[in-house]
């Protein structure tokens, strides 16, 4: 391929996200009828500031029964170190970010402002889509 595909050619600029003052146990719910494994959290300036994931909620199951499960907002329980993707980053050095963090999405972000995010399942689709291009496809 001469013109490498990029992170902002297939991101998905849909991105259910949350806010730091929702209740956690709301957050489960969103992120159930959303079917997504988790959301970035976005202040009310627009920054990413965390990300909460059905990791960060199942901890609060595991910690005792529901009537003891811990509550509060999402800032209380979200991920605030965030890795995440630049809109001009390829989408073969992205796929490799997946490998070394082991990550099912990516936040795209620039200038602290989330753009989208980039899935595993997004680069497999792109270069499908592509298959013509790729040198013995």
């Amino acid at each position: 391929m001469n013109n490498l595909l990029t992170v902002k050619d297939i991101m998905d600029t849909r991105v259910p996200t949350l806010h730091p003052d929702t209740k956690i146990l709301d957050a489960i719910n969103f992120l159930l009828r959303n079917r997504v494994t988790g959301a970035p959290v976005i202040s009310d300036s627009g920054e990413l500031v965390g990300i909460v994931t059905e990791t960060d909620c199942l901890k609060l199951i595991a910690k005792g029964l529901e009537a003891h499960i811990a509550q509060g907002p999402v800032s209380n329980f979200m991920s605030t170190e965030v890795k995440t993707i630049q809109p001009h980053m390829d989408i073969y050095y992205a796929a490799g970010l997946f490998f070394q963090y082991d990550f099912r999405r990516f936040p795209v972000v620039a200038e602290g402002k989330l753009l989208g995010a980039i899935t595993r399942f997004d680069i497999l689709r792109a270069i499908e889509a592509n298959r013509a291009l790729v040198p013995g496809g």
